[in-house]
């Protein structure tokens, strides 16, 4: 021991046999651990990198093999994390911790993170029975939990939502996997459903003709089945029409915008007039008595 340390060593009230004691322990746990250690993160480093290239692997075989989207999604993310924790345990045990200690203390850890965590196990839970009973998948448009949008991706604890505006809706699995839900995409048809309403002076069969032509007129509307239009009521101010059309999905907003600007300029080209609400004001005039 050099001759500053022993003089340290002492007015700290330490023996100078303590310190030597001390420090050949010191030098003995080096010698068993520190190469343990530096195993221990080589094993970490290259295991990280393995993960990644397997993970990176795992897509392009999906990809290549045109797999659904949203397992793909679900897959990759489940077996990153599992992968991570197998890693995890076993650097801990090229460090020398004995696993059946750790183990244990694991399985306490988790007990309490389990009970903590309760709603993020019903997440995951509700992730896979998504996957299985799949009322929805990757690119679908849908309305759950008082929000709509496309399906971006199906993680194991979260559906990701992005709407038409380009915002991204972040949804808990387990309220969707036990509450309803309204699934836009999952039909390949949709029916457009129209109100027009005309005036009581106008024409009644003329209106139904000027709708149908411009309707019919539409490539997109389905002939079969065909389209429908009916008088649907007498209303305070107008005369309504309901009219019903099929359409691809795809399609449904394209058909619906497009035909009600047609319909109101054909309308209007035919002297037809689409009632709105008035208000008339009479304005009386007393004469006061002199």
């Amino acid at each position: 021991m050099s001759t500053t340390a022993a003089k340290i060593a002492e007015s700290a009230g330490i023996s100078t046999e303590q310190v030597s004691s001390w420090a050949a322990t010191a030098m003995e746990y080096a010698k068993i651990y520190l190469p343990k250690l530096a195993v221990a993160i080589v094993i970490l480093v290259i295991g990280w990198i393995l993960i990644r290239v397997l993970l990176g692997g795992m897509k392009k075989i999906f990809k290549a093999r045109d797999f659904d989207t949203t397992l793909e999604k679900f897959l990759l993310s489940f077996t990153g994390i599992l992968l991570k924790i197998i890693l995890l345990i076993t650097v801990i045990s090229t460090m020398g911790v004995q696993m059946t200690t750790f183990v244990a203390l694991l399985g306490a850890a988790g007990l309490a993170v389990g009970m903590a965590l309760s709603g993020t196990l019903q997440n995951f839970a509700g992730g896979v029975m998504l996957l299985i009973f799949r009322p929805y998948k990757v690119g679908d448009y849908i309305e759950a939990q008082g929000h709509a949008g496309t399906v971006k991706e199906i993680q194991i604890f979260n559906t990701i939502l992005k709407t038409p505006d380009n915002k991204i809706i972040i949804i808990p699995n387990a309220p969707i996997s036990k509450d309803s839900m309204i699934n836009y995409s999952m039909e390949a048809t949709r029916r457009v459903d129209f109100l027009f309403g005309i005036g009581y002076d106008d024409d009644i069969d003329q209106a139904k003709k000027v709708i149908m032509d411009i309707i019919t007129a539409d490539e997109r509307v389905h002939k079969d089945p065909e389209p429908f239009i009916a008088l649907k009521e007498l209303a305070d101010s107008s005369v309504n029409f309901t009219v019903r059309v099929w359409v691809d999905s795809g399609d449904y907003w394209g058909v619906y915008f497009d035909n009600l600007e047609a319909v109101k300029k054909a309308l209007d080209a035919n002297g037809i007039s689409i009632p709105y609400p008035q208000t008339d004001v009479h304005l009386h005039r007393v004469e006061s008595s002199s």
